[in-house]
């Protein structure tokens, strides 16, 4: 049967990498399928993975209305076997009621790659309705990991280095952009409640506040 799969993690936990692997599987094996995804690292219309692999893609803008367009692909002739959607978290609720629609009406298989929670540790709205609606929820086997070396369990929104907890919920960015824009690190729970990024644990440790330790 058909189904609607939302692979949900952290940023950094191979997301999209696994959804490159998915569609190359698939069309090894003669499947055709649409890619749609939004405010990719590699810019409109790119479905991109931070080991370098990188696809065409169509950007799923906001007001689209994505059963439609598949329902116009496939009217004019084309083939599709199924749909990969990336960033799904930036899509509308009612955009992932279309890709429910997919599923139920015309009898494919979608899968969505998401992160779950915003910088403020808050549903997105698309996750939330892919929680809602998805006939399975897989969490990405691929564990990112904190600068602690725990498991990163929240995403962290960083301005000059510093952790913020305040802004517009989408600001694109990334985890390799330089300490002077804005970024984002993957953190454990513990150190994302203290705020606590690897640049201010490094900052800490080098602190002429902080009293050294004798061997004697």
């Amino acid at each position: 049967m058909p189904e609607l799969v939302f692979f949900s993690g952290t940023m950094d936990c191979g997301k999209s990498t696994l959804a490159l692997q998915i569609g190359h599987n698939r069309s090894a094996r003669g499947l055709q399928g649409v890619i749609f995804t939004r405010d990719d690292r590699a810019g409109e219309g790119k479905l991109s993975s931070r080991l370098g692999l990188v696809t065409d893609a169509v950007e799923a803008e906001e007001g689209m209305d994505l059963y439609t367009n598949i329902v116009d692909r496939v009217s004019r002739g084309g083939r599709v076997d199924y749909v990969i959607v990336d960033e799904a978290q930036f899509l509308a609720p009612d955009q992932i009621d279309q890709l429910a629609r997919v599923v139920d009406d015309l009898k494919l298989d979608v899968f969505a790659f998401g992160i779950t929670t915003d910088f403020r540790t808050k549903l997105f709205p698309g996750s939330q309705r892919l929680i809602e609606l998805a006939d399975r929820i897989e969490a990405l086997q691929v564990e990112a990991l904190c600068w602690c070396g725990a498991r990163a369990t929240h995403n962290a929104r960083t301005v000059g280095g510093v952790m913020v907890v305040e802004g517009e919920q989408v600001v694109v960015g990334d985890v390799d952009r330089p300490a002077t824009e804005i970024g984002y690190e993957v953190l454990c729970r513990r150190h994302h409640r203290r705020r606590t990024t690897s640049a201010a644990a490094k900052a800490g440790a080098l602190s002429p506040d902080v009293l050294p330790v004798s061997a004697g």
